[in-house]
């Protein structure tokens, strides 16, 4: 967990974020666009965050030498 929220996992999210804030803001015609668009950015980066807490969890899982 001490290394998910370093200064290149922040710079990963705000790349995250903005593109898809961006994605949706433009490409949505609707009249609450600006909330689809801020919460679809709030669940990429929940969605990443996720994945990189269960990466690091099972970066260094060694298993039995025979396994199968």
């Amino acid at each position: 967990m001490k290394n998910i929220f370093n200064i290149k996992y922040l710079g990963i999210a705000a790349i995250v974020f903005t593109v898809l804030f961006l994605m949706n803001y433009l490409g949505n015609d609707q009249p609450d666009k600006m909330e689809r668009a801020v919460l679809t950015g709030l669940g990429g980066v929940a969605g990443l965050t996720v994945w990189m807490i269960f990466f690091n969890k099972t970066k260094d899982d060694n298993p039995p030498q025979n396994f199968d």
